[in-house]
């Protein structure tokens, strides 16, 4: 089995685990290549910077001084067995296990879920609007099937909707937030976009970025169907 591949730490953080002090991982590799892709460093497969022995030794000198570890990427589990295991073992030193993902994986998802405590999914557009976001015609249905699958786990998770305005809009975000409310979500993050790699052809406003969140009907209508919004502006 290939060792897992890491590209990026962030050895602190109090905002990507709910209510625990982490570190996140992040993982080389994705099947997506999303618009608004904020780590385009990491969306090919290869050999990632940080060594894995040395990675998981640090991990251990963080018992008692962090409380869990988040595989972000990319897309974690794009690398299959060697995420899982590095997973597993890291849960075996006492942290919590969470996971940033697309959902593109829902099988994998499946098998890493005894090893993981709690998910962030991107729910990212519509169906209608997936694939021109993400270029991959099958990664709506995927992602789906990872949030129904989750749900039914009973574990702690959280949905997050980047509004890209470029692929949403007001009426789409209100489609995505009656969706995941039928599906069952309890939590859900609404997000800014944040233009890191624009070009002029494709450039956003501050006004289009900032209408999701400037709507006091919009934002009053998402507060009343979740038991926990968190507005990341």
């Amino acid at each position: 089995m290939r060792e897992i591949q890491i590209g990026g730490l962030v050895s602190f953080t109090t905002i990507d685990y709910p209510d625990k002090l982490a570190a996140v991982l992040f993982l080389v590799g994705c099947p997506l290549r999303c618009a608004y892709c904020s780590n385009p460093h990491l969306i090919d497969v290869g050999d990632g910077p940080y060594d894995p022995t040395k990675m998981f030794d640090w991990i251990k000198s963080r018992v008692g001084r962090l409380e869990a570890i988040v595989f972000s990427g990319g897309e974690a589990l794009m690398q299959g067995d060697a995420t899982i295991g590095y997973m597993q073992r890291v849960r075996d030193l006492g942290f919590a296990i969470g996971l940033h993902t697309n959902g593109f994986y829902p099988d994998l998802l499946k098998r890493a879920e005894p090893f993981v405590d709690w998910i962030g999914l991107d729910y990212k557009a519509t169906r209608a609007k997936y694939e021109s976001l993400v270029g991959n015609s099958v990664a709506y249905d995927q992602m789906i099937k990872s949030l129904d699958f989750w749900i039914g786990t009973g574990k702690d998770f959280e949905v997050r909707v980047t509004c890209d305005p470029r692929f949403i809009t007001l009426d789409d975000l209100r489609e995505i937030i009656d969706d995941c409310a039928m599906r069952g979500v309890k939590k859900i993050a609404i997000q800014k976009y944040q233009p890191h790699f624009e070009d002029a052809e494709h450039a956003t406003t501050p006004e289009a970025r900032d209408q999701f969140f400037k709507d006091d009907n919009l934002r009053n209508y998402i507060n009343s169907k979740f038991e926990s919004v968190i507005w990341r502006e």
